[in-house]
């Protein structure tokens, strides 16, 4: 048989043995992760700086107390403990996961079933329309206005919609609802609300105290933006002790390995690097936005580690791809029914002046 007829009775073959939703869906693309070369890399949000020093002497600890032979602590006792302590509650209103798209994963898992929906802004997070694809649930997109608010549209009830998410701030955008804001519509909506707040620590607000008092509401942060490790994967999320129970059912059993509890047990510990760090980057990304915009730009106010900008007569996509050809990576974003625009990770100082030359010269 031919090669290439090999090629497509494979897939074919492949295909008809899954599930017929899972064949037909489009899966999540992530940001381009070049393996090699000198790349300035401004398009996937991570920290550019080091992680706190804390972090690797909690990793040798962990590889020399000979604990990786045996399985890691299911429910990360040690970093819900001091994340409590830090966070204000109590260690068992936290579950820990393998990045904060594990915990949205848990979450859509545990509250949308096959025929409901989950309900999401747009433009925001293209994940979220896959976790709800591999549920076998749809997807309930409520737009935002242009100037990036949400109306009371969004809580409007419905019988079949079982959780709504929004990214706070959010993605690719950079603004944030403020925490009035989303309280309104947590006590509007008919059904749980997450927070993704994964950007939520160079944000100047967050809803961590809406938990307190609903207890619908779920919030959820990644370690991988502002402690730096998002090569590791560690994420968690804050919910009452009842919606904790749950979740819990649903996680993998060991879903945190040994090394990432430890390192990130470490990271949270050290709130003054969090500070120095934190105030690194606001500082850039104020720069950078000034500076785009007196390169003609609309560029947004971002709480986040990223800025949103677009052009008024130029077009996007050459943009991005003349500033790849030099070896700058941003990340060019198309929206059906919205447009385009591109979002630029804070990177050092160094990085952003290469960036800002290379913009100029365009």
């Amino acid at each position: 048989m031919p090669a290439a007829r090999i090629m497509n009775h494979t897939r074919a073959t492949s295909t008809s043995l899954v599930r017929p939703d899972i064949a037909a869906l489009a899966g999540y693309v992530p940001g381009e992760q070049p393996q090699g070369g000198d790349w300035i890399k401004l398009n996937t949000n991570e920290n550019p700086y080091p992680p706190s020093p804390a972090v690797a002497r909690a990793v040798a600890a962990a590889v020399a107390g000979r604990t990786l032979a045996k399985y890691p602590d299911p429910v990360a006792t040690a970093f819900r403990r001091r994340a409590g302590d830090v966070l204000g509650v109590d260690p068992d209103w936290i579950i820990c996961g393998n990045g904060s798209d594990d915990l949205l994963t848990i979450l859509v898992r545990t509250f949308v079933g096959a025929g409901e929906r989950l309900r999401m802004p747009y433009p925001s997070y293209i994940l979220y329309r896959t976790l709800a694809g591999l549920q076998g649930a749809g997807c309930d997109e409520f737009h935002y206005a242009r100037d990036w608010s949400l109306d009371d549209g969004f809580a409007a009830a419905a019988a079949d919609i079982r959780l709504a998410i929004i990214a706070n701030p959010n993605s690719p955008s950079g603004t944030l609802l403020a925490p009035d804001r989303v309280r309104e519509l947590a006590a509007r909506l008919p059904c749980g609300l997450v927070v993704d707040e994964a950007y939520g620590d160079f944000a100047a607000t967050n809803c961590l105290d809406l938990v307190r008092e609903n207890e619908r509401v779920i919030v959820t942060r990644s370690f991988s933006k502002s402690y730096a490790l998002a090569g590791l994967r560690f994420g968690f999320a804050v919910a009452q002790p009842t919606v904790i129970e749950q979740l819990l059912k649903v996680k993998d059993s060991y879903n945190c390995d040994t090394l990432s509890i430890a390192a990130a047990t470490a990271a949270i510990d050290d709130q003054a690097w969090l500070a120095a760090n934190r105030a690194q980057i606001i500082a850039t990304r104020r720069r950078l936005t000034d500076e785009l915009r007196r390169l003609g730009y609309d560029a947004l106010e971002s709480q986040a580690n990223f800025v949103w900008c677009t052009h008024p007569e130029r077009p996007h996509r050459p943009i991005y791809e003349a500033l790849k050809a030099a070896g700058i990576l941003i990340r060019y974003m198309h929206y059906a029914g919205w447009g385009d625009g591109l979002r630029v990770s804070v990177g050092t100082d160094a990085e952003i002046d290469a960036f800002l030359a290379r913009m100029r010269s365009l």
